[in-house]
């Protein structure tokens, strides 16, 4: 019987498509790699972001031009990006009649926390959250796996009591990895052809039909 849902953030419950990629152009600029604007970097929206820069720059992970891009990324997102994002449609009231039916909800995002919890704030979405669990800006816990891992430790959860609602593969492949069952989004960043690879428990159009498998 499920009692928690873990849910992403970016392409699940927020498009943040505007702030993320302009934020991303800003950051690679700044390093001296600036992307034409006809180049789609959408891909980028929900992995861990400084191994999407790593790859647009064609550096390992932990090279230097890709810390110093995620900091030029952090330097305009965390004034201006954050809000450059909109709710998907009815998200709130699913997420209201989730926390009135007794579910426990719990954000679990690759991004860092800090930025998280401003943007559900923003948005008036915190408050039908127990807690939001994010990264931190040392790059712990970027990886879902980790991060679904210290969610269950920390609220000492049952996976089987659990299902983790995303858009990527990444949010599948974590929670499988913690043994929990997923519920994709199809309206966010992952691809028919990501999501059928990654096969999730069950798939859904909108947000508010999650109310019909929990």
């Amino acid at each position: 019987m499920i009692k928690n849902i873990l849910i992403d953030l970016d392409g699940t419950l927020t498009d943040p498509k505007v702030g993320i990629t302009t934020s991303a152009r800003y950051g690679l600029a700044k390093v001296g790699h600036p992307i034409a604007d006809e180049v789609n970097i959408d891909w980028i929206i929900g992995p861990p972001l400084q191994a999407s820069l790593a790859k647009i720059l064609n550096v390992p992970v932990d090279d230097v031009l890709a810390e110093q891009a995620l900091m030029g990324y952090r330097e305009r997102f965390a004034v201006t990006g954050l809000y450059e994002n909109h709710v998907f449609e009815d998200v709130a009231a699913t997420l209201q009649t989730l926390q009135q039916k007794g579910f426990r909800l719990y954000l679990a995002t690759a991004k860092p926390q800090i930025y998280a919890k401003q943007i559900l704030e923003h948005f008036d979405l915190l408050q039908y959250f127990n807690y939001a669990y994010g990264s931190e800006l040392n790059g712990e816990r970027t990886n879902k796996g980790e991060l679904i891992a210290y969610i269950l430790e920390k609220e000492n959860l049952n996976p089987a009591e659990c299902v983790m609602v995303g858009d990527r593969e990444h949010d599948i492949f974590g929670a499988r990895s913690n043994g929990i069952d997923t519920i994709a989004v199809e309206y966010g960043y992952g691809s028919d052809q990501e999501l059928t690879a990654a096969a999730p428990k069950a798939r859904i159009k909108t947000f508010a039909e999650l109310l019909q498998f929990v």
